[in-house]
């Protein structure tokens, strides 16, 4: 199987375990605010810094952005902001509007579709929030339970084979994999884009072990479940060998609901705002 590529900063892992037990005094909320530029770096970095800091340079309170992850062909980014839930509407709408400012969407071009400069805006709970809250936030923004990205790339450049893998795994397929999206891009090799949707598991038959494939997390005593990014990354696998390829790499964008979670209350307890500078941004 062919590595899964988390892009986790290194100290992660220890202060995930000191965080797990740590009560925190804010209620969290986070936005993965999709925009149509990614070639241009100083631009996607100034809408981030827009979710941080006003016009005069002064420090937003409690706002940061945990990750950007930027797709030169795509020339699409999404940037991971994290604030408590009664400000992150404020500071979505500050990166927007530099989103609006900045991207000239008459030359924009790339080979993922958009419909204008700030193509997506979902909000979604991390901690003891509700969807409903959130979409109370978001008004005709969008909000749900998290949604993950992960894409897998196969080692072929036949874009009628990932149309039919695709397919396969698509959750609507009913031998698909519950709640995943997918679509087929011509990426260097054919990628497999995935939005891995989390959905409410309310008789508790997903459960959290290897075997199932899928994981489970609480909001508010509601229990999610999504597909792991390893048992898509190994459906995939197995769908690419029946052509005789292979699968080339994965990569998850930005987090797992529970990574998030724990990154923001970290970046928020300790002040940084500017978290993805100490993670390390993913520009591919």
């Amino acid at each position: 199987m062919a590595p899964l590529i988390k892009c986790l900063d290194p100290g992660e892992a220890a202060y995930r375990v000191k965080m797990s037990s740590t009560k925190v005094g804010f209620r969290l909320a986070a936005c993965l605010l999709n925009i149509s530029e990614a070639r241009k770096k100083d631009i996607v970095e100034k809408i981030a810094k827009a979710a941080l800091y006003d016009d005069n340079g002064q420090k937003h309170s409690q706002a940061t952005v945990l990750n950007i992850f930027s797709d030169y062909d795509y020339n699409r980014s999404v940037i991971t902001i994290a604030a408590p839930i009664d400000v992150l509407g404020n500071y979505v709408i500050a990166a927007c509007t530099e989103a609006f400012r900045s991207i000239d969407m008459a030359i924009q071009e790339g080979i993922h579709p958009c419909l204008g400069a700030v193509d997506l805006v979902p909000i979604y709970p991390l901690l003891d929030v509700g969807v409903e809250e959130c979409g109370n936030v978001a008004q005709s923004v969008g909000a749900s339970p998290y949604v993950m990205n992960c894409n897998v790339t196969i080692d072929t450049q036949d874009l009628a084979i990932g149309k039919d893998i695709a397919r396969a795994i698509r959750g609507s397929n009913t031998r698909g994999l519950k709640g995943v999206q997918t679509m087929a891009f011509p990426h260097k090799k054919i990628e497999i884009a995935c939005n891995v949707e989390s959905f409410e598991d309310q008789d508790n038959t997903m459960t959290a072990h290897e075997d199932s494939g899928y994981i489970s997390y609480c909001v508010l005593g509601k229990t999610f479940s999504y597909v792991s990014p390893q048992s898509i990354e190994a459906q995939i696998k197995k769908l690419a060998s029946d052509f005789g390829i292979n699968t080339a790499r994965t990569a998850l964008v930005g987090f797992t609901p529970e990574e998030c979670k724990h990154c923001a209350t970290y970046a928020l307890k300790k002040g940084i705002r500017e978290f993805w500078r100490m993670r390390g941004s993913l520009f591919m």
